[in-house]
């Protein structure tokens, strides 16, 4: 049955062709590429592990190959259960049916190959069977006649003959012409080889439940598998080199349709309503491929037979159009459903992540997402800039759409959202489950993106040279749902997470990375110092790409939604500016500036529309669920890191930390401490109610532990920030008056203990903080103040007087500047609208100075809106505190400063300019002089007993008078503002002031003193004089006391001073005291002796 005897004629066509057809088989028939004639142990298709394909008898043309062992069956695929009859159920036993082996053999290849070597036969299936009429002579002349029976020796020759018929070829043989018209029309080899393969899954179906003995079935199965690895041989021989045996025009790429119709949306696309004898169905679809990978696994041929396949997949045209994820074809789903079902068989997602394209090398930041394989899938979404149709589709004309539509337009695009980070999450999860390889090829992945896109956390980045929102969004997702089996709720893994990532593995580059307290040189000592043992594990390396994916992706997007708000506020103001006061309406610019306000709104539009796409993903209440619990368990992780047990949270970490911080802490990056300040910053402004499931906890006790331990975090900005989120987590929202942490702050046991030491401290030790953080201290204490452990907390605090002192001279420092600014603004205000009020002048104006003073007006009430704010919450804290404890605000270097700041703001109200602050709609200013005026009214009644305090209001000589005190008291009664027990306090006070003031005139007629006894700054009598160390200027210690409170330089010469290195002088302050001594006595007699004069 050889093919030699052809060979030895001289060349003709008939040879050429021959020699072509002969290549072809050896290529077939390399060691990976072929099986044993006659294999050893055959196994039932189905195995887990690849089976040798089976071949045709040897020939001289081609050389026996080696057998390969047959693996065990696995459960996977209908055709995988075992041939091996199983026990009946029933007693009664069937009749052994018995199997004529090469009768069967025959029909099988025929049916299944539809080929006949007679042409009777072929006629009278009306060539549905195709009489291979030239390898039945080529046989019948090698051996006299061709055989009467098809049998497995002869499957090679059968199909090779069978798939190099042309349908549309020239041929001159008018026999054969009928065989050759009746080809099922551009049907491909693909689709032929489909449907061989279906009638043998088929056959073998109609095998199993006949009743032959075993070692029949048997030995008709391993016949069955040696057709079926030649078909899937050939198939996968194909997807490789489609042109290699004849095809239609046009022929469509190969598997790709059928792995499209596996989505239950897509399919009505890509699937035609019957079922087609030659194409795959989505049944099918698993078992053909673990069939394909089981062949061609070995040295990795499968590369070469699905890689073409897998581009052509996860680069179809579906994931480019417009609409995205919402287009009405769906077509994304399909490649979904195509892509689970190859990375479903682990061979195919091992050899997916081997592909060059996994991750290309020439991508930049903004192409990987086109050009990686991954790519185009993870970049789908719903954000204005890469999908504005959607934005165009779901949020058109947003200040028409009612909360209800934009709810519903939220829950549409969600549940789509949703269900896409759902499906490339288990791809992604399936790829690492494919094995070592896989799992290190997709950790290489995220680590690529993230150093790619390092760029992204900058302060302003061309959104064109960096990753996309989408893209960055989608695998932050992927990203937490592979940390949620870590972050258990009694941290069990906690501990398997490596503190020393950042030295042990390189794949995380920090080289420009602030660190949280140590510079880059100390970092790279000490990780130098301590080198890996192994590398680090797969939780540890997820945990770490979560975090730098955080950072560089997810966060970045939530500061461009942040961004859009600003960008709001900018519109309104410049639509504001350009409506004015509708002056130009009637005039020749009306037509200009109309376009001018249209435009306008079209750009406030767009940008409304662009907030709602932000909100339908990044409020999503799964996604907001996963990011509070990561950063919930990522805080954890970080106090465990500064606890010296080790153990935090169980137990928790003691507060405050120790004065020594760790320098594996210090070494961490910066930006773990500033992502969780700055995700908890969104979490609790946006959705507040996702922390009653869980997180409030944590929150807390991450706010309370670098409040009291701030030495802990370089930053003073990132400081100031945790501040911010104690602030907003105490906002109300809903039905839960106190906001997220309001009930817990007078609660639990933390907060009970730390929270009043953790505000004094970062009060007083955090100079930078700026008058927003001191305000929002200043909202929280009001918030707890009724708390009895609070504020016996507070009186604790206040025994450290330095320390209370430094408290009580920052507040005073605000009010002054505050209150100052405010009023100020307010008199400036109350000018300009006055102005606008006199609309003769005002008219009068050219338009160019009204818009300016329009503008100057707008820019006042923005800035005095803040300011009256800021000065209002200063105010009351000063109230509060107060009435709670005096003696710190009676110490000398205290109580001047305080009541000057007193008695010029009692003066500012109800003065004889008070009117200057009578503005148009002040609660739009947050202006409120009744509150503001009871406030001040009330410190001066708190502290109205301390002699010390009577003493410095009679000493302001700048504006304390005491017929402003009683205009004061007038307007106070007449508004309902103090009752009148508390305006009789406030009178006795005065009149006491007034008896202070008397004494102190009576003092200072005691004639110049001498310049050495004198104050050099506040020129006043000195008390205690004191030396300062390195100026050697003698001042007044409670002047110079003052002085330090806001300022740590000698007066004099700017040298670093502290008031312990201050050098006291005795000697100067007898010298001084008896002089004073000396000055009364000789003042008492002259008074004396002008009375006897008198008399």
């Amino acid at each position: 049955m050889s093919d030699n005897t052809n060979q030895d004629t001289g060349p003709t066509p008939q040879e050429d062709a021959e020699r072509i057809r002969l290549k072809r088989l050896a290529k077939l028939q390399s060691p990976s590429a072929s099986g044993s004639s006659t294999p050893q142990g055959a196994t039932p298709p189905g195995s887990a592990t690849p089976a040798t394909p089976t071949t045709r008898t040897a020939s001289p043309a081609v050389a026996s190959p080696k057998p390969r062992p047959i693996p065990k069956p696995t459960p996977r695929g209908s055709y995988q259960q075992s041939p091996q009859p199983q026990p009946a159920v029933n007693p009664v036993k069937k009749k052994v049916v018995p199997l004529d082996l090469p009768a069967w053999e025959h029909q099988a290849v025929q049916s299944i190959l539809k080929v006949t070597l007679s042409k009777e036969v072929g006629e009278k299936s009306g060539h549905d069977l195709v009489w291979l009429k030239g390898l039945a002579e080529d046989l019948a002349s090698d051996g006299g006649s061709a055989p009467e029976r098809l049998s497995m020796d002869l499957i090679d020759q059968l199909l090779i003959s069978r798939l190099e018929l042309d349908p549309n070829g020239m041929n001159d043989d008018l026999d054969y012409l009928p065989v050759l018209v009746s080809l099922p029309e551009g049907q491909t080899v693909f689709e032929y080889l489909v449907g061989a393969w279906k009638r043998l899954n088929a056959t073998r179906a109609a095998l199993l439940k006949r009743n032959h003995t075993p070692i029949d079935t048997q030995n008709a199965l391993t016949k069955l598998e040696k057709l079926r690895e030649l078909l899937i041989s050939y198939a996968g021989l194909i997807l490789q080199e489609p042109e290699m045996f004849p095809q239609p025009q046009g022929w469509p790429a190969e598997l790709v349709k059928p792995l499209l119709s596996l989505s239950a949306l897509s399919a009505p696309m890509y699937s035609s309503p019957e079922s087609s004898p030659t194409t795959l169905q989505p049944s099918e679809i698993e078992q053909f491929l673990q069939d394909l990978a089981r062949r061609f696994e070995p040295d990795n041929e499968i590369d070469a037979v699905l890689g073409p396949v897998v581009k052509r997949l996860l680069w179809h045209e579906s994931l480019v159009k417009p609409d995205g994820i919402s287009g009405h074809d769906a077509g994304w789903r399909g490649v979904i459903g195509g892509l689970e079902a190859l990375v479903s068989v682990k061979p195919i997602a091992a050899m997916i992540t081997r592909m060059d394209d996994w991750i290309p090398q020439s991508a930049n930041a903004r192409t990987f997402e086109q050009v990686s394989l991954m790519g185009p899938l993870c970049r789908l979404g719903l954000f204005g800039r890469e999908w504005p149709n959607i934005s165009k589709t779901y949020f058109t004309e947003p200040e028409k759409r009612s909360r209800e539509d934009v709810d519903s337009s939220f829950a549409t695009l969600r549940g789509t959202l949703k269900s896409l980070q759902n499906s490339l999450f288990k791809i992604f999860d399936s790829l690492v489950r494919a094995g070592p390889a896989p799992r290190e090829a997709v950790l290489e992945f995220f680590a690529h993106v993230i150093r790619l896109n390092v760029r992204r956390a900058g302060m302003q980045v061309d959104p064109d040279t960096v990753a996309s929102d989408c893209f960055m969004l989608n695998l932050q997702s992927v990203l937490l749902k592979f940390c949620e089996p870590i972050m258990d709720a009694n941290f069990s893994k906690i501990d398997r997470i490596d503190p020393h990532f950042y030295a042990h593995s390189k794949r995380i580059v920090l080289d420009d990375e602030t660190r949280i307290k140590a510079t880059s040189e100390e970092a790279n000592e000490w990780a130098a110092k301590n080198p890996p043992t192994e590398p680090p594990n797969f939780i540890s390396n997820i945990f770490f790409l979560t975090v730098a994916m955080a950072h560089y992706g997810f966060l970045k997007t939530i500061d461009t939604y942040n961004n859009t708000h600003k960008q709001m506020d900018d519109i309104k103001r410049h639509l504001q500016a350009l409506e004015g006061d509708g002056s130009w309406q009637g005039t020749p610019m009306q037509a200009r500036v109309e376009a001018a306000i249209k435009l306008v709104k079209v750009e406030e539009e767009k940008i409304r529309m662009q907030q709602l796409a932000f909100e339908a993903g990044l409020v999503d209440p799964e996604l907001l669920f996963r990011s509070i619990s990561f950063m919930n368990f990522l805080s954890v992780w970080l106090i465990r890191q500064a606890d010296p047990k080790k153990q935090h949270p169980s137990p928790m970490a003691e507060l405050p930390l120790p004065t020594e911080v760790p320098m594996a802490f210090r070494c961490l990056p910066e930006y773990i401490v500033e992502d969780i300040v700055d995700y908890f910053h969104f979490a609790v402004q946006n959705a507040p109610d996702k922390f009653e499931l869980a997180g409030k906890t944590e929150l807390l006790v991450f706010i309370l532990t670098f409040l009291t331990s701030t030495w802990y975090i370089k930053n003073p900005f990132l400081k100031s920030k945790i501040n911010d989120v104690l602030f907003m987590s105490i906002w109300g929202y809903g039905r839960e008056r106190n906001g997220v942490l309001g009930n817990m702050l007078n609660s639990h046991p933390l907060a009970l203990k730390h929270l009043m030491p953790a505000l004094m401290h970062f009060y007083i030790g955090e100079l930078y903080s700026g008058f927003n953080a001191r305000r929002n201290i200043a909202y929280v204490l009001k918030v707890v103040w009724n708390n009895p452990t609070h504020r016996a907390a507070l009186n604790l605090e206040a025994k450290n007087v330095d320390k209370f002192v430094k408290f009580v001279n920052l507040m005073i420092n605000d009010v002054t500047y505050l209150m100052d600014e405010s009023l100020g603004e307010l008199a400036q205000i109350h000018n300009i609208q006055s102005e606008m009020e006199d609309t003769e002048t005002w008219n009068r104006e050219s338009a160019e100075h009204r818009r300016e003073r329009e503008g100057t007006l707008r820019s006042l009430e923005r800035h005095a809106s803040g300011y009256t704010t800021l000065g209002r919450s200063t105010v009351e804290l000063l109230k509060i505190f107060t009435a709670e404890t005096k003696a710190p605000f009676m110490m000398p270097e205290i109580v001047d400063r305080l009541a000057a700041m007193l008695d010029y703001n009692l003066q500012a109200l109800v003065g004889p300019r008070c009117q200057d602050l009578k503005v148009r709609e002040p609660e739009k200013l947050k202006f409120n002089p009744k509150e503001l005026l009871g406030n001040i009214l009330q410190v001066f009644l708190n502290l109205s007993d301390q002699p010390e305090f009577v003493e410095a209001v009679a000493g302001d000589g700048r504006s304390y008078s005491k017929e402003l005190f009683d205009r004061a008291c007038d307007i106070a009664l007449r508004r309902t503002i103090k009752s009148p027990t508390e305006i009789d306090v406030l009178r006795q006070f005065v009149e006491r002031v007034e008896t202070a003031k008397a004494m102190m005139q009576a003092e200072e007629d005691l004639g110049e003193v001498p310049d050495e006894y004198l104050d050099p700054l506040m020129f006043s009598v000195m008390k205690d004089p004191v030396m300062l160390p390195s100026s050697k200027a003698i001042m007044d210690r409670s002047t110079i006391k003052s002085h330090l409170l806001s300022d740590s330089k000698d007066p004099f010469n700017r040298a670093p001073l502290t008031i312990e290195e201050v050098i006291p002088q005795p000697e100067l302050r007898e010298q001084i005291e008896a002089y004073l001594r000396d000055r009364r006595e000789k003042h008492k007699k002259a008074l004396a002796n002008a009375m006897d004069t008198t008399d």
